[in-house]
């Protein structure tokens, strides 16, 4: 029986000696073998080496969904090192924090990506914090890098068989145990977390994904997902790698460019949130696509009804949609599987997965545990404490329960999380920022329904005495300083907020009051 790897530069080698002529990535014009992808991994690893970064040093990834970023983070475990992913939309102040929380030795950022110069954003917010290494990704319309910015193809180019050579020598010796990489998530106390996962953990995970999606040499994987979060990573490309599979990524999301790349790559492997699905069944020119080979579908994050999965099955063709639920913390813990019934798909989060144990706590709170329970939070050993229990239980903040099957169904949050667009959004860290803006006493953000967006943010404002901010100010505040998923779409100005004794907010009360 053969043994998986345990490491991604175990999987890259596997990938590259096993099926070498196999498509692993479809960019465009762009389309790198296994055995190509391994030469520029190797190629990126060894300049990382020709600039003096060490084993160990982490390297931030600020970039969308290209064959670049694949290369960069592979790459950067092939030297040893950890990734640090940035999700697109941050702002510069945003980014800036991140980098500097975690000393990152390099970055490698987008050029002009949906009209903005993501790294003057970045020094505008931050410019006495020195980078050592910043790679440009070529993905936009600015001519040339700023001082001191390397061209992707320039930082290649460093590269060579000395350095080579000690990437090779890292990467044999990347183990297991070792980190592979820091995903933040926003934290319930405004300050956003670092969760440290292993190399074991990142492809423990995805060969558990892969496993459950059935993916194969044969498929070809469109992932729309964003490579900053773990579905687009973990679940994306690293299981793709194992299993052979072809990467498609997608930069940017747009209905008609979905339905047109699956139709030219003949995509079988479609995941997303629902609102894709429903996009392209409800689409006027859906019959001008040929879809017939998409196969399986892995959706989450929000509601699935049972009637959008049955039009999945018969009108998109799919042989299996699947649901499955998971946090940053523990990336994916329960899955559906391909011979599930439409109703249990609607209704249920799936079982568990990726050697994880599920069970419900007090307050009817999801706890979990298993070996890729995250190894804890980034320099927070007591926030770390308060979220895995001295048993080994993950407490997710979410509420739910478990049917005789063990099959897990989401009924509420115990935390205050709302998920926007996709993305999980947490009011405390919306909050802390706009109490920065003058004029502002207290504020309170909460989600309400949206029909685009699923929810999206409302702040209750309580000015300080002789100060009138409008709702075109704090919004606009909120532009300068959160990623657009975060900022509040509306804005409401009250006298105080509602407290209990112990003086918490208590927002079941502005719920009921929302506009």
């Amino acid at each position: 029986m053969k043994t998986h790897p345990r490491t991604t530069p175990a999987a890259l080698a596997d990938a590259a000696g096993t099926r070498p002529d196999r498509l692993a990535i479809v960019d465009g014009d762009t389309r790198l073998t296994f055995a190509q992808l391994h030469t520029r991994v190797r190629d990126f690893a060894a300049a990382l080496v020709a600039r003096d970064i060490e084993p160990g040093a982490r390297v931030a990834i600020w970039s969308p969904n290209t064959y670049h970023w694949e290369i960069a983070a592979l790459g950067v475990h092939w030297a040893g090192g950890v990734v640090v992913p940035i999700n697109t939309r941050y702002t510069g102040s945003e980014a800036a924090e991140i980098i500097e929380r975690v000393n990152a030795a390099a970055l490698v950022v987008a050029g002009e990506f949906l009209g903005t110069d993501r790294y003057a954003q970045f020094r505008e917010a931050a410019p006495d914090l020195a980078v050592p290494t910043v790679v440009r990704v070529p993905v936009g319309g600015i001519d040339a890098p700023a001082d001191g910015v390397l061209d992707w193809d320039d930082f290649l180019a460093a590269a060579t068989d000395t350095s080579r050579t000690e990437a090779d020598t890292r990467a044999s010796a990347v183990g297991p145990d070792d980190i592979s990489d820091i995903l933040f998530t926003s934290g319930t106390t405004g300050k956003s977390k670092g969760v440290l996962s292993a190399h074991r953990q990142c492809i423990g995970v995805a060969q558990a994904w892969a496993e459950c999606a059935e993916l194969t040499v044969d498929d070809n994987y469109l992932i729309i997902n964003p490579f900053f979060h773990s579905f687009g990573y973990k679940a994306g490309f690293v299981a793709a790698l194992l299993a052979g599979s072809t990467v498609v990524p997608l930069a940017v999301f747009d209905v008609e460019k979905v339905m047109a790349m699956v139709s030219e790559e003949s995509i079988s492997v479609l995941p997303g949130a629902p609102t894709i699905y429903q996009g392209i069944l409800d689409h006027p020119r859906r019959g001008n696509f040929d879809l017939s080979n998409l196969r399986i579908a892995v959706t989450g994050a929000a509601p699935v009804p049972v009637s959008l999965v049955e039009r999945m099955q018969t009108e998109l063709n799919f042989d299996a949609v699947l649901t499955a639920y998971g946090q940053t913390e523990a990336v994916v813990a329960t899955m559906c599987r391909t011979d599930d019934d439409p109703v249990t798909v609607s209704t249920s989060s799936g079982r568990a997965t990726a050697d994880f144990e599920v069970r419900i706590g007090d307050k009817d709170e999801i706890l979990l545990r298993g070996p890729n329970v995250m190894l804890g939070y980034l320099d927070d050993p007591e926030a770390t404490a308060k979220t895995i229990d001295s048993d080994g239980w993950l407490h997710t903040g979410d509420v739910g329960t478990l049917d005789e099957r063990g099959y897990l169904d989401i009924t509420d949050r115990l935390k205050d999380m709302y998920i926007s667009g996709g993305f999980n959004v947490y009011p405390a860290e919306i909050e802390a920022t706009l109490l920065t803006m003058p004029g502002i006493h207290e504020v309170a953000v909460i989600g309400i329904p949206d029909e685009r967006m699923g929810e999206v943010g409302q702040a209750f404002v309580v000015p300080l005495d002789g100060s009138s901010p409008t709702e075109d100010d704090v919004i606009a505040y909120s532009k300068e300083k959160l990623a657009n998923f975060k900022r509040p779409r509306s804005v409401r100005f009250v006298d105080h907020l509602p407290r209990n004794p112990s003086g918490k907010v208590l927002k079941n009360v502005l719920r009921e009051e929302k506009s």
